[in-house]
């Protein structure tokens, strides 16, 4: 039987700053495009909190268990897995997966009701099933090399302009901008996770982007991923320069930057997942801070 600690191994705390940091990025666009209204900002961000950490976590636990049944984790290189190290029952992880994606919906409901934004539903229903076929069901889209636009776009496009949307009920360009930035981001964290899963995931016949793009491609890819985010700020730092503040960030990309491009592989990569994550989350920190300036 599992222990408490490896269930939270298992959920893999180095991925959350994938969900904090879209809807502190939204935050910020909101406060930039409306000014700070405690009653309205801090309930509704806080439960676009709740929901993004709940798909996350359930996102793992699917992972866990989808990857696990399908034997994909039997040569494992990564973080440690309840399936896969035969620690938990199967059924029981996917339970705990949908526990966690249940959850997310119940608070994404909530934060719907109070914003009054129904049509917004189909966007969360979309999210919670995305969580699931990621590795889930019988053609999982993480298997095809869609995995990180599926990440660009529910972790980037939805959950930062999400945020934005329920405290400001639209969109802004600054939002826009600032999705797309976290969305790469969060591109660096799938992309760096399976370039160290390259030749493992090649053999299970688990064709992720990487294994698509190969060793050099995916490299060249991180390495776009973690440069384009700040050259998207340009225009936003033109017109509000508090925002200038975010260039503080790049000092973070430095280490996962030179450890990508000297080719380093394996076990030796995991750093570079908390790093990667650490640097989404204090790019979105400081962002809210010169935003809300």
């Amino acid at each position: 039987m599992a222990t408490f600690a490896q269930w939270v191994e298992a959920a893999r705390p180095r991925t959350l700053p994938a969900a904090i940091s879209p809807v502190a990025a939204g935050t910020g666009a909101a406060l930039w495009d409306v000014g700070f209204d405690a009653a309205v900002v801090i309930p509704r961000a806080l439960l676009a909190l709740g929901v993004a950490l709940c798909l996350q976590v359930g996102v793992n636990y699917a992972n866990d268990y989808s990857d696990g049944v399908r034997g994909t984790d039997d040569d494992r290189v990564g973080p440690f897995r309840l399936t896969g190290s035969r620690s938990a029952a199967p059924g029981t992880v996917k339970r705990a997966a949908f526990l966690a994606l249940g959850l997310g919906g119940v608070l994404g409901l909530v934060l719907i009701a109070i914003a009054g934004i129904w049509w917004t539903v189909i966007v969360g229903a979309a999210a919670i099933a995305a969580a699931w076929f990621y590795t889930g069901g019988k053609r999982p889209y993480g298997y095809l090399g869609l995995g990180e636009l599926f990440v660009f776009i529910f972790f980037g496009l939805v959950a930062v302009g999400g945020t934005a949307y329920a405290i400001t009920l639209r969109v802004s360009w600054v939002a826009i901008l600032a999705a797309c930035a976290i969305g790469l981001l969060a591109v660096v964290i799938m992309l760096t996770n399976n370039l160290r899963d390259l030749p493992t995931d090649a053999v299970a016949g688990k064709h992720t982007l990487a294994v698509r793009l190969g060793d050099r491609g995916t490299r060249t890819l991180l390495t776009a991923c973690l440069a384009v985010p700040f050259v998207l700020m340009v225009p936003v730092m033109m017109v509000h320069p508090p925002v200038l503040v975010v260039l503080l960030a790049l000092v973070l990309a430095v280490g996962p930057l030179r450890t990508v491009l000297a080719g380093t592989q394996g076990r030796a990569l995991i750093p570079v997942l908390a790093q990667a994550g650490r640097l989404e989350l204090v790019f979105s920190l400081l962002l809210l801070v010169g935003l809300a300036v």
